[in-house]
């Protein structure tokens, strides 16, 4: 195999183990949860809620960074050292899927809060 030939295959193996890698938190998008989950909620309950689902979110967004970066530290040791390690890439759908749920409870939290002009501030980050 020629030295172009073998750079070629590294990039493929590099954009195929980049693809398998776990996305970043903030890349994750927000799941359909419908606002009418929260019609009947107070205000107050909005809130609690609001505050409950964030920090679910919070804990969910780290791990999902976590997982990216083991992620990423696998691939670089499949290519770098060791191609076998590239078995120990994959990301980590559910931890992706609860992550966009979370995001997406957040947006009808915040829909109903709206509606109900509930004067909740939410802030993105």
């Amino acid at each position: 195999m020629t030295k172009i030939h073998k750079s070629a295959a590294v990039a493929v193996s590099l954009s195929l183990m980049a693809a398998a890698c776990a996305s970043r938190s903030e890349d994750v998008g927000a799941a359909y949860v419908s606002s009418v989950t929260y019609q009947s909620y107070s205000c107050k309950e909005l809130s609690l809620e609001a505050q409950r689902v964030s920090s679910a979110a919070a804990a969910a967004s780290g791990a999902q960074d976590s997982q990216r970066t083991k992620d990423v530290v696998a691939t670089t040791a499949a290519v770098v050292i060791f191609w076998p390690a590239a078995f120990f890439v994959g990301g980590d759908n559910a931890k992706t899927a609860e992550l966009a749920n979370l995001k997406g409870q957040l947006q009808a939290i915040e829909a109903a809060s709206i509606q109900k002009k509930c004067g909740i501030s939410f802030q993105r980050t």
